[in-house]
């Protein structure tokens, strides 16, 4: 059971950036896919989330109209297309996988995580 994020990096504010998260092992019995971050001192928050089959979308207010998530069910592979990015967008991205429906905006209702990837803005 693996989750590989990658993607991550330095961009000016303004800038584009897209992460990937491969996942391996287990992706038959994933219903939905999310991102989180964590910003220094902060809690780890909710980014975005997508069912593995059917592909609705949920997002953070703070991101809505500015990040796409979508997943590649050939490639086992689920995307972060971050638009527009700002200083506060600056954190440890975590792509997540959840086997049940319910509290996709929560990471307690997550059973398996990535590594993490850096994404830092600057002003």
């Amino acid at each position: 059971v693996q989750l590989q994020a990658c993607g991550g990096g330095l961009v000016q504010a303004g800038g584009s950036l897209t992460l990937s998260c491969k996942a391996s092992g287990f992706i038959f019995r994933a219903n939905t896919m999310g991102w989180f971050r964590q910003a220094p001192g902060k809690e780890r928050e909710f980014v975005a989330a997508i069912r593995w089959s059917g592909s609705m979308t949920y997002y953070a207010d703070s991101v809505k109209d500015r990040f796409t998530i979508s997943r590649d069910t050939v490639k086992n592979t689920v995307y972060l297309q971050m638009n527009s990015l700002k200083p506060e967008d600056t954190a440890v991205y975590y792509c997540a996988a959840a086997s049940r429906s319910g509290g996709i905006y929560y990471s307690h209702a997550y059973d398996y995580w990535g590594q993490g990837t850096q994404v830092t803005v600057s002003s």
